[in-house]
């Protein structure tokens, strides 16, 4: 079966573009799959995204998905999806960017998400690159070398680092990433693309590298709002309302603006950021009320640190047991209790939270959406630390989903904010897709489409971005 020539090189197509596509063999999975092949044999030497990835594997998969016949095509047919290299795969190596664990032997089991993936159809590309154990801030160590897609002088963000920066910089439509404080809002932020926190627990966490079972959440990261609607409805996240058949009205809307206590730390990226996005909803008829969080959540920060210290030791102490000298000295720091926090300290944290939770469901309720900053400012200059989390974790630790909108420009590269739907019990998106799609469309660039400030900027050869001359640091076969 040959492919059908598309209208744009196959590598800038989104997950919700190309999906019709492949099902429908206008274009055929292997010809997609040596697009992006190309597409990070180009561009993966300057953003170092990807820590395994094995084109012989991929290709022989590609082959069979193409062949299957059109009633056999699962939803997400032939849909290539990167994988944070904290989540299990049976075909490729799982090192968690730990000395501890470097082998190349895989370990013979799926996450369960990567079942349900594969059982949807979906062709598991490879590992992308991630903080040591999604846990430490530090980057630009050991495996993780990634720079951001828009500049490579700046960090990618983390913990999900790979994940954002590859789909980002179009060298793939999707990918998993995991966030525990803010480690998917951040990479997908600081980058350039949209990023997806669902309801805590609505996805399985089985295969995953643990670090918080309070707080750990597996998540996406895609160009369009479209790409999360697809993998939402593989994963069967349905709200316990139905969704209303007619499509969402700016006009009208009730819009909460939550600074929250952290807001003092804002910098002017995200100020100005927040500014626009307000102005652009009021000029579609939205009605904007400012949201003031009762006392009680500036503590919010302090419990989820708690939290971390908390389950952190305990979630490492095998691995400190193992060899501590190989461990980055914030998660022997966990172990070791170098803050020293008290068990009385860490069940006040549990019960705070806990309480918070429907305080905030509470406030929400009124509200259609609420926008809230995703980071304090701009991706960081330097490789070496990944970012400050404290816009993200207390939405983290209440446990409410969250999506990066990705399209407001900041001094110097993309500078993004955050939805945050109106409660716990909302896991799906299409409202936020008619919400951001018919409420900011044309607004960011002058185009009718509000992804094309990332398509522009991101998926062409036209940047300020050094492209990369010499061989990647893994071999592309």
């Amino acid at each position: 079966m040959s492919s059908q020539v598309p209208s744009k090189e196959p590598w800038r197509l989104t997950a919700a573009e190309v999906l019709p596509l492949l099902r429908t063999g206008q274009l055929t999975v292997t010809d997609y799959v040596k697009s992006l092949l190309e597409r990070i044999q180009a561009r993966d030497p300057v953003v170092k995204a990807w820590i395994w990835i094995e084109p012989s594997l991929i290709l022989q998969r590609a082959k069979e998905l193409d062949g299957l016949p059109a009633e056999q095509r699962g939803p997400l047919h032939g849909l290539p999806i990167a994988v944070k290299d904290v989540i299990l795969t049976k075909d490729m190596p799982t090192q968690y960017n730990s000395r501890l664990y470097e082998s190349e032997t895989p370990v013979a089991i799926d996450a369960n998400c990567i079942i349900t993936l594969r059982a949807s159809g979906a062709l598991i590309f490879g590992k992308t690159t991630t903080t040591e154990f999604a846990c430490s801030k530090q980057g630009d160590w050991h495996q993780n070398l990634t720079s951001n897609a828009r500049d490579p002088k700046r960090t990618s963000g983390g913990s999900s680092s790979g994940s954002g920066a590859a789909v980002a910089d179009c060298q793939i439509p999707v990918g998993l990433g995991t966030q525990t404080g803010g480690s998917i809002m951040r990479p997908a932020s600081f980058n350039g693309c949209y990023g997806f926190k669902p309801t805590h627990g609505a996805i399985s966490r089985e295969g995953l590298a643990q670090w918080s079972p309070l707080l750990d959440t597996l998540g996406f990261f895609g160009r369009s709002i479209d790409d999360f609607v697809v993998l939402a409805d593989a994963f069967r996240l349905k709200d316990d309302e139905v969704v209303a058949s007619e499509p969402f009205k700016m006009k009208g809307a009730k819009i909460g603006f939550c600074k929250t206590h952290n807001w003092p730390k804002a910098g002017q990226g995200t100020i100005d950021a927040m500014s626009e996005a307000r102005d652009i909803l009021r000029a579609h008829g939205a009605e904007i009320e400012e949201v003031e969080l009762p006392e009680d959540f500036a503590h919010a920060l302090d419990w989820h640190a708690a939290v971390l210290v908390g389950e952190g030791h305990t979630s490492f102490l095998g691995q400190y047991l193992l060899d501590k000298e190989k461990l980055h000295e914030s998660i022997v720091g966990y172990v070791d209790n170098t803050r020293q926090l008290t068990h009385r300290q860490l069940l006040d944290a549990y019960d705070n939270v806990a309480r918070l939770r429907p305080i905030f469901d509470d406030l929400a309720k009124p509200f259609d959406l609420i926008l809230t900053p995703s980071v304090l400012d701009e991706a960081p200059l330097g490789l070496e630390n990944t970012g400050d989390m404290s816009m993200a974790s207390m939405w983290t630790i209440l446990h409410v989903p969250v999506i990066n909108l990705t399209g407001f420009a900041g001094a110097h590269v993309q500078h993004c904010s955050a939805f945050v739907h109106t409660t716990r019990h909302d896991f799906e998106v299409p409202l936020y897709r008619h919400v951001l799609l018919r409420g900011f469309r044309g607004q960011l660039s002058g185009s009718n489409d509000l992804e094309e400030p990332v398509r522009r900027y991101l998926c062409t050869d036209e940047r300020k971005t050094t492209r990369c001359s010499g061989p990647s640091r893994k071999e592309l076969k």
